[in-house]
């Protein structure tokens, strides 16, 4: 069985309709041992609120992807044990401590981390990183 870090870019397109949905939905599909920090819960939350404001989502919407999240086959991280190897890796990058969460994660459990992120992709993928990531559209089941 293959284990892979999903980001919340990932998962919110197991939910809402969009480009690289497809892509994103394979890793629900085929057997596999999903991981993911604690912060996916308030960064899906916050992709849902944008998605609320522009009209793309209903509140009720937003609302059910939430619970339907809740039910998913995703292994839930503390963040408080990824924090300071993901303060090094984002001081690293340049990147977000928030991003370098899920690629702490991938690193420490010895697989990949999946993004629907071009720009935290492109940036790993030219780093000493590069394999611990994969663009959710590229990822190899």
């Amino acid at each position: 069985m293959s284990r892979y870090v999903v980001d919340a870019s990932v998962v919110a397109k197991w939910y809402v309709p969009e480009i690289h949905s497809e892509g994103a939905l394979r890793f629900l599909a085929e057997d596999h041992e999903l991981l993911g920090p604690d912060l996916l819960f308030p960064e899906l939350g916050n992709i849902l609120w944008k998605k609320v404001l522009r009209g793309e989502l209903t509140p009720g919407e937003a609302r059910e992807i939430l619970h339907a999240f809740r039910a998913a086959p995703v292994a839930i991280q503390s963040s408080e044990t990824l924090l300071e190897p993901a303060l090094d890796l984002a001081i690293g990058l340049g990147r977000t401590v928030y991003d370098s969460l899920y690629l702490a994660l991938a690193v420490l459990q010895e697989c990949w981390m999946v993004t629907a992120d071009r720009q935290f992709s492109d940036a790993v993928s030219q780093s000493p990183f590069a394999a611990h990531i994969h663009w959710v559209a590229d990822a190899p089941l």
